[in-house]
């Protein structure tokens, strides 16, 4: 009987024990709420401060081509030009290596086609490829300085990726993805540039 007691006595120790060891490891409602929160303040900041970049610095050098001798087609992209547009976003320290490789992606693509003569885009029209809409923000027009009241929507939090929208106010909203990199968080998607929706052959 004894043992018995002793036995009983010792299992409700541990159990104890483990319980104590598990309050002092789980954070609390009210850290996740504070984790959460530190998140979506520094996610919103890295927006703004990249379309601030995109509206007042950026050379929005985004696939530029070249024509032909007639100056009435164009036949490719200009890879110059492409190549010091990628080392200008690397630069900026707002992207994830994701984000660039598709940007390149989206690129060459373009090019190949254009070579290949399986998309054909005359001189002085829209390209054939996008929604005919700025990829930044699929917009044609945007309020002034909307960066600097933006707000960030709807987001998705697991580990070190996230995914939420943006907008400046209104029906607009706008799709980001990023990822935390050495407490760090970098886009590694805009809407705009979703390889899916290019309306180009892969």
């Amino acid at each position: 009987m004894k043992s018995f007691r002793l036995t009983t006595l010792i299992f409700g120790l541990l159990l104890f024990g483990c319980n104590q060891s598990d309050n002092k490891t789980a954070p609390t409602t009210s850290q996740t709420s504070s984790i959460l929160s530190d998140d979506k303040q520094n996610l919103e900041q890295l927006v703004r401060r990249l379309y601030e970049w995109h509206e007042t610095k950026s050379s929005h050098n985004d696939f530029d081509p070249t024509a032909d001798k007639q100056d009435s087609t164009y036949v490719g992209l200009d890879l110059k030009k492409h190549e010091e547009r990628l080392a200008e976003l690397k630069k900026t320290d707002f992207f994830a290596d994701q984000f660039l490789d598709n940007y390149n992606k989206i690129a060459l693509t373009i090019d190949e086609e254009l070579k290949s003569k399986k998309l054909e885009w005359l001189v002085g029209e829209l390209p054939p490829f996008g929604n005919d809409a700025n990829p930044w923000c699929n917009c044609q027009d945007n309020p002034d300085n909307y960066w600097q009241t933006l707000t960030i929507n709807k987001i998705m939090l697991d580990n070190k990726t996230a995914a939420f929208t943006w907008t400046w106010g209104g029906n607009f909203e706008y799709k980001v993805k990023a990822i935390k990199e050495n407490d760090n968080w970098k886009i590694t998607y805009l809407q705009g540039f979703d390889l899916n929706e290019f309306n180009i052959a892969r």
